[in-house]
């Protein structure tokens, strides 16, 4: 019995001794074959991980591109507000240089507002528009007039329409005689100036203006181009007994032919201004006249009808 359990004690550390040798076996090759696995793992990782570095790199490079791209902006916006202040302020200061010399030595022009109760209520309005362009248009001249509203009630319909048209009216309304405001007055320019140094601009006069100077008072009539009443401001010129003149259309334009043969030198108040305003500038009829004379009054440059002509090839018949 006992020979029998060592012969088996043996035999069993035998195969003891043989599955272990196999194990062993088995364990070096799992880990040879699980070697290549590891590294290929550990590459894969460093790879994500420096792709994940240089994304990071990229965002924080776009992140500090954007904020310089913005601080750059608002820089340049406020170097731009303070420019733009600036000018501001030196334009109106050189404005107000402008107009103060005008006041002192600059020709006079006065709107004769004495005919206002003769115009209805559409025609007001558009008076009261064209003040306000004429007031515009003298602010930005390089040689302003010294401007004057005269018979310009402030109970009337004018002056109502005058503060609904015109933004901050009220406030050059009430600066009578600054230096860069428009003088407004109840009185009649006959009681501000002496009849011979005023002239009265109707284009019903036979005189035709030939310059603008700095002794003269210029009158124009405050009626709207849409009025029916003939001759109104050359009567009204001829009651006052001054002297009367009419812009020099005639004398350097031509009628343009049209459809309608319609031909007309009444002008609105405004344009009549800058027409005057030009000439101050240029002294040239041929370049103030077209300012303010629209194409469809019917008139053009006699200077544009030989440009036409030139232009015209002749016809060759064979």
């Amino acid at each position: 019995m006992e020979a029998n359990c060592l012969s088996e004690n043996k035999e069993f550390k035998a195969h003891e001794y043989v599955l272990a040798d196999m194990l062993e076996l088995l364990q070096i090759d799992v880990g040879l074959e699980s070697s290549p696995t590891t590294g290929m793992d550990m590459n894969c990782s460093k790879n994500v991980l420096r792709k994940q570095r240089n994304w990071e790199k990229r965002l924080a490079a776009k992140k500090m591109k954007r904020k310089a791209e913005k601080q750059r902006r608002k820089k340049n916006q406020t170097m731009e507000k303070d420019t733009l202040q600036l000018s501001k302020r030196v334009i109106k200061a050189i404005t107000r240089e402008r107009l103060a010399e005008a006041k002192l030595s600059g020709p006079r022009l006065c709107v004769d507002l004495s005919m206002a109760d003769c115009m209805s209520h559409k025609e007001l309005s558009r008076l009261a528009g064209q003040i306000r362009r004429l007031y515009g248009s003298n602010r930005k001249a390089l040689c302003p007039f010294h401007l004057y509203l005269t018979e310009f009630q402030p109970d009337s319909l004018l002056y109502t329409e005058c503060l609904r048209m015109n933004d901050g009216f009220h406030e050059y309304a009430v600066g009578v005689g600054s230096s860069f405001r428009m003088e407004m007055t109840e009185q009649s320019w006959l009681d501000l100036f002496p009849v011979e140094d005023v002239i009265y601009l109707t284009p019903d006069a036979e005189k035709a203006l030939e310059t603008v100077d700095d002794e003269t008072v210029y009158i124009l009539g405050g009626l709207v181009d849409e009025s029916i009443q003939k001759k109104m401001t050359y009567s009204r010129a001829l009651e006052a007994g001054v002297h009367t003149a009419r812009l020099p259309i005639e004398e350097h334009m031509v009628r343009r032919p049209n459809a309608k043969n319609f031909h007309s030198k009444i002008l609105a108040i405004n344009q009549v201004f800058e027409i005057l305003l030009v000439y101050r500038e240029t002294g040239s009829w041929e370049k103030a006249l077209p300012v303010g004379v629209p194409a469809g009054k019917g008139y053009m440059l006699a200077t544009e009808t030989t440009a036409a002509a030139a232009e015209v090839k002749p016809i060759c018949v064979s």
